[in-house]
């Protein structure tokens, strides 16, 4: 018989919930029981991956401390990947014995919550230990305490040993309607989806990499509803000042986008389009939010050029004439 112990508590030296745990996997021990104690405080970055090895014991002891309200971050996080990542199939058949201690109020409650949380993933309740302990000291050199605890130690023994039945309970039904939409995972995939969640640095690139495509789709959506590649094409045309008497060319190069725009003044004509001409009069460089800011009016193309969020080679004079071509206005 194997009991894995899973203490979520902060692991201070008057936590009363690790004297009681040293307690049972004393007696456990005479019992010839292997134990295996996980401390989840010095476990934080492992604790997803902790759910591969509930299911590898016959039960398991859920122990924490209230120290002000509810169970703390560390067995929620347990409890969490045994819900997305743990093999429901062989979870069906683990025992859960709740310890909780606590120096304030709430015990039963937290007691209650771990096994309503257990039933919710399907496995077995057995019954736990649960008290109010204002002074630790005390508690450690109550003989009748002691007698209670490892009284109550025997009874999780003989409860996996005789593999006792329980009751259905309204928490099972709840769990089997909410799991009929939730995608399966096989064991292996439950394994290497609780590995990434576990990895840091994992899940900081997929974060970014979320960011990323997040920030190239608003950026898509924003453009089609422009008029999209069109959009570049049109706001040169509709803006364009004829009269000026003047021929050039140009080629403007957006760093967010792929395309340059090329375009060809031939005194009131405009030949504007996407494509490459090195030979061009001017050839300017700008980011697209600056071309926003030069299009929406709100800087000009000399401005731009002098503040250096433009850059720009060739016929300067040429330079000049972009600002008298083409009338942006807010």
């Amino acid at each position: 018989m194997k009991i894995n112990i899973y203490y979520g508590g902060r692991g201070v030296v008057d936590d009363p919930t690790m004297f009681v745990l040293d307690k049972i996997q004393g007696v456990l021990g005479e019992l010839n029981v292997i134990v295996e104690r996980y401390n989840l405080f010095e476990l934080r970055a492992q604790i997803t991956t902790l759910s591969q090895t509930v299911t590898e014991a016959d039960g398991v002891i859920l122990a924490t401390t209230v120290e002000w309200l509810g169970m703390g971050g560390y067995m929620q996080m347990l409890l969490d990947s045994c819900w997305l990542y743990a093999d429901k199939s062989k979870i069906n058949n683990v025992y859960m014995f709740p310890v909780v201690m606590s120096k304030t109020y709430g015990e039963r409650d937290v007691s209650l919550t771990l096994i309503n949380s257990w039933e919710m993933i399907g496995g077995k309740v057995g019954n736990g230990i649960s008290a109010y302990v204002d002074d630790t000291t005390e508690f450690e050199f109550n003989s009748k305490y002691m007698e209670m605890i490892e009284r109550k130690t025997e009874d999780m023994y003989r409860t996996i040993s005789q593999k006792r039945i329980c009751l259905p309970s309204s928490s099972m039904t709840i769990k089997n309607n909410v799991m009929k939409d939730v995608i399966k995972f096989t064991p292996q995939e439950s394994e290497q989806l609780s590995k990434y969640a576990s990895d840091d640095a994992f899940v900081k690139t997929q974060k970014q990499d979320i960011e990323s495509l997040a920030s190239i789709y608003k950026e898509m959506l924003t453009e089609q509803e422009q008029g999209g590649d069109s959009y570049y094409i049109n706001i040169f045309k509709d803006n364009f000042k004829k009269g000026q008497n003047y021929n050039g060319t140009y080629m403007i190069m957006i760093s967010d986008k792929d395309k340059n725009i090329v375009m060809n003044v031939d005194g009131d004509k405009l030949d504007v389009d996407f494509g490459d001409n090195k030979a061009a009069d001017v050839i300017a460089r700008l980011s697209k939010d600056v071309f926003e800011d030069i299009v929406s009016g709100r800087i000009t193309f000399h401005r731009a050029f002098m503040t250096g969020e433009m850059t720009a080679k060739g016929n300067f004079r040429s330079l000049r004439m972009l600002d008298e071509l083409f009338g942006f206005q807010r």
